[in-house]
């Protein structure tokens, strides 16, 4: 049975769109997880076997359970992953069993937010960055670094948002230091301009060494010191000229990068028309970002990736040409869920196509230090950006959270 192997998943979002997206295309969907939880297969429907791992980068014995797969008859196509922190390690599992190579030492980099930018720092993309060790004292790296202020403060492996902090004055970045290296003493974190700008999400996929951009969506934030994406309208209203220097950068940077074989997502800020690159990740985004791709352009991302990854031929030929918006509700405190309502309400506007809450009554929400504090999503769709964006918005007003607060 021609099969296809994914190391890791979320229970929502792009990963798990992956694992139906193989069922579809007639493979059998393995899974191999390190979370216990994921055991239980009514998460998983679309997943025929799932393996349990105490430690997911454990190579030898994931090597041996890939080995035991084909000996039992299953004819391995690829070995996939869409989450972090598993894309470069399984882009090299997958070329020791001789599947489609992915470039696995520029995803490697992309996993880490200092080795890219080292690796890009010569490029006008580049801002300012430095970066603090356990060596160094904060009180001196405070002084050095003071006069660059506003600043971020982020860990070299965060994700989703998650352990980035903005310091607008002496004291803060002092002790938004202070605490990160608290959680993390061994290692390294970064220091960043902070670029202040419309930010652009850029969805991208290279084939030996084609880079192709899928597509670019505006991306809104609802406080200025909280990096939480809660709207993201596709497709950006760019200029021409704009779209075509964004086309230069992103093309750049993956050059730069060496990607040849793979897909990344990267996070763009116009900065008075110049574009800086916020960050960069070795996969697609998260989230509901397949949905409003494919709302969109017709294209399901995720299933062009698995069929670059098991050797089909890709097609990133649009279908349909429709504005999104994505809405994606947060709470302003934390709390235990007593009740939701208006998910059928909002199900009724015209032209939304998707609605999800993600908390079960019962459990614990909390305000939004990372992507995963958010807690459902709307998209709509329409022949305008206006009435895309207002129809997810009043659909988003029917949904109503019951919180007792701690």
């Amino acid at each position: 049975m021609k099969t296809i192997v994914f190391i890791g998943s979320n229970q929502f979002g792009t990963s798990h769109e992956a694992l139906r997206a193989a069922k579809e295309m007639g493979y059998s969907v393995i899974l191999f997880t390190d979370k216990r939880q994921h055991l239980q297969h009514h998460k998983f429907p679309d997943v025929d076997q799932i393996v349990y791992f105490h430690d997911l980068f454990d190579e030898i014995q994931v090597l041996k359970e890939l080995e035991a797969l084909k000996t039992s008859g299953k004819q391995l196509c690829a070995c996939v992953s869409f989450i972090d922190p598993f894309v470069s390690y399984t882009a090299k599992l997958a070329s020791e069993l001789g599947l489609f190579r992915l470039s696995a030492d520029a995803l490697a980099i992309m996993e880490n937010k200092i080795k890219v930018r080292d690796q890009l720092k010569h490029l006008p993309t580049s801002p300012f960055y430095a970066v603090y060790d356990s060596h160094t004292s904060i009180k001196d790296f405070t002084k050095k670094n003071e006069l660059s202020i506003p600043l971020i403060i982020k860990s070299p492996v965060s994700n989703g948002s998650k352990d980035v902090f903005l310091a607008e004055t002496a004291e803060e970045f002092k002790v938004n230091l202070q605490s990160l290296h608290n959680q993390t003493p061994d290692l390294p974190i970064l220091i960043e301009e902070y670029l202040i700008g419309p930010q652009y999400l850029v969805e991208v996929l290279v084939l030996n060494g084609h880079i192709e951009i899928v597509c670019v969506i505006e991306q809104e934030t609802t406080y200025p010191d909280i990096f939480i994406v809660v709207g993201y309208q596709f497709p950006a209203q760019l200029k021409d000229d704009e779209y075509l220097s964004l086309t230069k950068s992103v093309q750049d940077i993956i050059q730069q990068l060496g990607l040849q074989n793979g897909s990344c997502h990267l996070e763009m800020k116009n900065v008075h028309g110049a574009w800086k690159l916020v960050e960069i990740n070795p996969r697609m985004s998260g989230g509901a970002m397949n949905r409003i791709i494919e709302e969109g352009t017709g294209i399901n991302l995720v299933k062009e990736i698995l069929k670059l990854n098991v050797g089909e031929e890709v097609s990133l030929i649009r279908s349909r040409d429709f504005h999104v918006y994505a809405k994606y509700l947060t709470f302003e405190t934390s709390g235990k869920l007593l009740h939701v309502t208006g998910e059928d309400l909002a199900w009724e506007h015209d032209g939304v196509k998707y609605v999800y809450v993600k908390p079960i009554v019962g459990k614990i929400v909390t305000a939004p230090y990372s992507m995963g504090n958010r807690y459902a999503c709307v998209i709509a769709a329409a022949n305008s950006p206006e009435g895309a964006k207002a129809t997810a918005l009043s659909a988003a007003q029917e949904i109503k959270f019951y919180v007792e607060p701690f």
